[in-house]
């Protein structure tokens, strides 16, 4: 009879080791601060440091958007009325460079002599802004794009300078009504723009989930370089 010896298991009790964590990079709206709200065009600060938008439509998300990027709860503070910001409110980042948080536009609500006022100033940062490099135009992802969003990407766009759109509250879509969303505010800015569409990218975004963080961050840092 042949005898077979029972090898002996051993087991270790140790966890594996772990790798270590790789560093996470800040974003780079991390640490921003505010700076000064300007109500008129003589309460802009000094031209020099480069300068990155925030536009969109009221009640889109874009405050939200800007506390999701800055990982800071009420950097931006949206109005508890839609519309009733008056104001560009500028934060600076830590490389120095500024954030300008723009009014919202096209809520009815507003009296009519009062978001033309600053509308105006909307549209003459946007249009005559020489230290502005790049706009981030937030798009609530269940409406896609509308009018006046149209009208100041075209007031943008004839500067060859690049464009974010965030198309925030993707959250509230599913998968495939996510990927229709961008699909339709592409197929739209194309239609519109046609070769300057290539200037403008399309990142789904959400601040409450946090879809499209790293991307908008990756655009937003390669603007500053």
């Amino acid at each position: 009879m042949l005898l077979m010896k029972k090898r002996a298991i051993v087991t270790d009790s140790r966890e594996p080791a772990k790798k270590p964590a790789l560093p996470t990079l800040p974003g780079p709206l991390e640490g921003a601060s505010f700076v000064i709200g300007a109500a008129r065009a003589t309460q802009l600060p000094a031209e020099g440091a480069p300068e990155i938008a925030f536009a969109g439509r009221s009640n889109a998300g874009k405050s939200s958007a800007i506390n999701a990027l800055a990982r800071r709860i009420g950097l931006a503070h949206a109005s508890r009325t839609p519309g009733r910001t008056r104001q560009i409110n500028f934060f600076r980042m830590r490389n120095g460079a500024l954030v300008a948080d723009l009014p919202g536009y096209g809520y009815a609500a507003v009296p009519h002599e009062i978001k033309r006022a600053w509308q105006d100033l909307l549209w003459s940062y946007v249009t005559s802004r020489s230290a502005l490099v790049g706009l981030v135009l937030i798009v609530d992802a269940r409406h896609g794009l509308k009018a006046l969003d149209i009208d100041v990407l075209s007031a943008f766009l004839p500067s060859a300078r690049p464009v974010l759109i965030l198309a925030t509250k993707s959250d509230k879509l599913n998968i495939a009504e996510q990927r229709r969303a961008i699909a339709d505010i592409r197929a739209a800015l194309a239609t519109t723009f046609g070769e300057r569409a290539h200037a403008v990218s399309v990142v789904g975004f959400s601040a409450t989930s946090r879809i499209g963080v790293v991307e908008a961050d990756r655009a937003i840092e390669a603007w500053l370089e």
